[in-house]
């Protein structure tokens, strides 16, 4: 399995937080498969949001030269993507918001068959609503979403708490293994000759005739 990749986006401003602990978590279980990972830190600074300049659509990258193009350099060459966030306000942080939506705007056809995970830390409320908020942007590109024993989230107020969550971190762990098996199923089935889906030509209606 060492040319399959995960890429773990930590859309935290604290590098090594709540959101870094469990993103660990789930790295060092697709390590013990022999699963190739990264975890990404967003940092601190803010992050742009799509402007909807239509740039991407004709150079294939954002006008805006960031983390955002870095990814898109290596896209290719991952097979998954988990992204993780502390719930502010019961959604995402405003950086993971503002690199996704550019990520993906810029990516969409690119990412379908990719596998994606959302992973969500709070201190006690508003977990279900930033993990659906994240979970769509999967569901929108043809992305197989990875599933574990309960809803992807962690509690606690700072790292140490989070290690206390033991069901939280069993959590991410079999989140770790869910992914591993289904890389490995994909990857069988590539070797075997399985085709990819074929889609039709994307249709996209308006609501107002």
């Amino acid at each position: 399995m060492s040319t399959v990749k995960v890429l773990l986006i930590n859309g935290s401003p604290n590098e090594h937080g709540c959101t870094y602990t469990a993103l660990s978590e789930i790295a060092d279980t697709l390590d013990k498969h022999d699963i190739e990972t990264e975890i990404l830190y967003l940092g601190k600074k803010p992050i742009a949001g799509c402007i909807a300049c239509m740039k991407c659509a004709q150079t294939g990258k954002c006008v805006f030269d960031d983390q955002v193009n870095s990814v898109l350099t290596v896209l290719d060459d991952i097979d998954a993507i988990v992204v993780g966030s502390p719930v502010y306000y019961a959604g995402a942080t405003g950086q993971l918001t503002s690199f996704l939506n550019r990520l993906f705007f810029c990516s969409e056809p690119r990412m379908a068959g990719k596998l994606g995970a959302s992973v969500v830390s709070c201190r006690r409320g508003g977990a279900s609503a930033a993990f659906d908020q994240l979970n769509k942007y999967f569901t929108i590109c043809n992305m197989p979403i990875v599933s574990s024993q309960y809803w992807n989230q962690v509690h606690g107020f700072t790292p140490d708490d989070v290690r206390k969550d033991e069901e939280g971190l069993q959590t991410m762990r079999t989140l770790g293994e869910n992914m591993a098996w289904l890389l490995k199923n994909i990857e069988a089935g590539r070797k075997n000759g399985v085709p990819a889906p074929k889609y039709e030509p994307r249709m996209k209606t308006h609501f107002i005739r």
